[in-house]
């Protein structure tokens, strides 16, 4: 009895400490994320039970942003994207593409600020300005050179963004892979 004790007090000073910043960049990760599933998905499937299930997927990487949820919740969005072009039909709109691909950069560029930040931190605001601006300038520049490799391959039909899309999604694979081998190399 007297550990359960101990465990609620613990817990009731945990949450005293929260601090503002770092509550702030969280809730901006389950925002990003489930705008990015809002996006993705095709409308028939955003109803009813299903919604709620996305709603907790995306809150997982917001509680855990240094655990796997980051992965499996870009995994997801994409999932739903193929669904609903391959799946539904939904025509392939350029705008619609770069918004979850930008979606999905910012929920991981803001789980990576967010597994640095504790809870209890004291964040000078400029910290996360910059951060989103640099942000901004990353989507702004993948954005112009998407468009002009769309433009220059000559795939601008529906079957070249999905092309693009499954290509991406091996790029990000391979990354990922050669990353991890460098830092277990190390």
């Amino acid at each position: 009895m007297n550990a359960v004790v101990e465990r609620v007090r613990a817990a009731q000073y945990a949450v005293a400490r929260v601090s503002v910043a770092p509550l702030l960049v969280r809730a901006g990760i389950f925002v990003i994320v489930f705008a990015g599933f809002a996006l993705a998905f095709p409308a028939e499937v955003l109803s009813g039970r299903p919604i709620f299930f996305l709603a907790v997927a995306a809150l997982l990487p917001a509680f855990g942003p240094r655990k796997v949820w980051t992965t499996f919740t870009a995994l997801v969005t994409v999932g739903g994207w193929l669904l609903a072009t391959d799946g539904y039909g939904r025509p392939v709109a350029l705008w619609r593409l770069l918004a979850v691909a930008a979606l999905l950069y910012l929920g991981h560029t803001l789980c990576a600020l967010a597994a640095l930040l504790p809870y209890d931190a004291m964040v000078d605001p400029e910290l996360i300005t910059r951060w989103l601006v640099r942000s901004a300038a990353v989507l702004l520049g993948s954005a112009v050179l998407g468009v002009l490799l769309l433009q220059a391959t000559g795939t601008g039909g529906g079957a070249g963004h999905q092309w693009v899309t499954v290509l991406g999604l091996l790029v990000a694979v391979g990354m990922s892979l050669l990353l991890g081998w460098l830092l277990r190399r190390r």
